[in-house]
């Protein structure tokens, strides 16, 4: 693995793909395009100082890069790739603009700022206008590559004038708005299976037919108020693996049939986990791996684009949230459904 930057590029950090390994070794170099390694797009290295004892679990994105970075030096396909700075024209196109104000200015009212849950700095700015940007990236790369992950985000609770429950801007529905843009997509699916409802991206999409939005959640689970999405699955305290993959597989068909999606949206929470403190459900890591390898083949069978997010994870094992997000990206680099490849890029 190498790291190389160009003027007016981010930085990247290249996994070499096991092909061009392969060419290396026969002595030779490919011609034109080559398949390259599943972008990613970390955002740790904007850190985002919280008071001790704070629960949310911020050193896990630093965790998992270093956990896919091995990977990639052993082999997987993987580029890593720093996200941009969020714009104010893409967070325009979901977001209220006096409510942006106060967040860049650090004039949030004191209940807005219990109701986002992170004390207002400077370094909470960057860190979320990143971890936006993250998800537009690679939302971005997946139109371009097939597939393409995020390391944060999964922001689904921020809604068009308020942010909650420790989202500050709603980086899927960012990312859906700037696609359809930029002419990239037309119709996008958000699927949530993060363990709490997403209520903000329902908020902001519930009178736009061009983007569905689908939540598998606790029924009972964080947010109290749950703003009604395209189609909900709420499942019981203590739902398993078995129950859960039986919804869930209908669920995903029918938003899929439904949405005809150009590009989905994939919040693939590590919070449903048994281990989980604040998920209230009993998936085991196996269950989470069968549910990606559902979403992810259903949605490259259908032909979409997809750009999978993080988002919660609160095991106390920080360990245990990392092998989760993972098995995630890291299934989603090995895929390559029949009649679907993930594309070239230019040397």
């Amino acid at each position: 693995m190498h790291t190389s930057t160009r003027a007016g590029s981010p930085s990247r950090s290249r996994a070499v793909p096991r092909n061009r390994a392969a060419a290396a070794r026969a002595g030779g170099r490919a011609a034109g395009p080559t398949l390259v390694g599943m972008r990613v797009f970390p955002c740790d290295r904007f850190p985002l100082p919280l008071p001790e004892g704070h629960r949310f679990p911020i050193d896990k994105y630093a965790l998992l890069r270093r956990r896919l970075e091995a990977h990639a030096a052993g082999g997987a396909d993987l580029e890593f790739v720093e996200p941009h700075a969020a714009t104010d024209d893409e967070l325009a196109r979901v977001h209220d603009r006096a409510y942006l104000g106060r967040v860049l200015s650090g004039t949030l009212a004191p209940a807005e700022v219990r109701r986002i849950g992170f004390p207002w700095s400077a370094a909470l700015v960057e860190r979320s206008l990143r971890s936006t940007g993250a998800a537009v990236d690679a939302a971005a790369a997946a139109l371009s590559d097939g597939v393409a992950a995020s390391l944060a985000g999964g922001t689904h609770h921020a809604g068009t004038d308020f942010g909650e429950g420790y989202c500050v801007f709603n980086d899927t529905a960012v990312a859906a708005r700037e696609m359809q843009a930029r002419g990239a997509a037309e119709r996008v699916l958000i699927v949530d299976c993060d363990v709490h409802q997403g209520n903000g991206t329902a908020q902001i999409f519930a009178a736009d037919p061009t983007v569905f939005t689908m939540s598998i959640h606790g029924a009972r689970n964080f947010p109290v108020r749950k703003h009604p999405s395209s189609l909900d699955v709420p499942l019981e305290d203590g739902t398993g693996d078995d129950e859960y993959l039986r919804l869930l597989g209908p669920a995903v068909a029918e938003s899929i049939t439904r949405s005809r999606p150009d590009l989905v949206l994939y919040i693939a929470g590590a919070d449903p986990y048994a281990g989980d403190r604040l998920g209230r459900l009993a998936l085991t890591k196996a269950g989470l791996l069968a549910r990606d390898r559902l979403v992810l083949e259903a949605a490259r069978g259908s032909g979409a684009a997809v750009a999978i997010v993080c988002g919660g994870g609160y095991c106390p094992d920080l360990e245990a949230i990392v092998d989760i997000h993972a098995a995630t990206v890291l299934l989603a680099a090995a895929q390559d459904p029949p009649g679907v490849s993930r594309g070239v890029r230019p040397r």
